[in-house]
């Protein structure tokens, strides 16, 4: 089950956080070298989607939303000097 982030329309944004660690969590690896995933948002059924790691001006952008409802995430990013990806599931089909 996921809880995401944010959603904007029927994209579901992630966070590659892994608590601030030095290194991606092993799940980021797994969809960025097969985006396609099927993924339970609150309970609901597992359903395809196509992830898509967010370009830096797209990162750019949704990061303060992130952050603003869920500080932790702002708090990660000092904790690493890696750049903590956000992504995007797109409902495929």
């Amino acid at each position: 089950m996921l809880t995401a982030p944010v959603v904007e329309g029927d994209t579901v944004v992630i966070v590659a956080s892994r608590g601030g660690d030095d290194t991606h969590p092993a799940w980021f690896l797994n969809l960025r070298d097969d985006p396609d995933v099927q993924v339970a948002l609150e309970g609901g059924p597992a359903r395809p989607y196509r992830a898509e790691i967010a370009d830096p001006d797209t990162r750019a952008r949704l990061w303060p939303k992130i952050t603003t409802d869920h500080e932790n995430y702002a708090g990660y990013q000092t904790k690493t000097d890696r750049e903590i990806p956000v992504v995007l599931l797109h409902p495929a089909g």
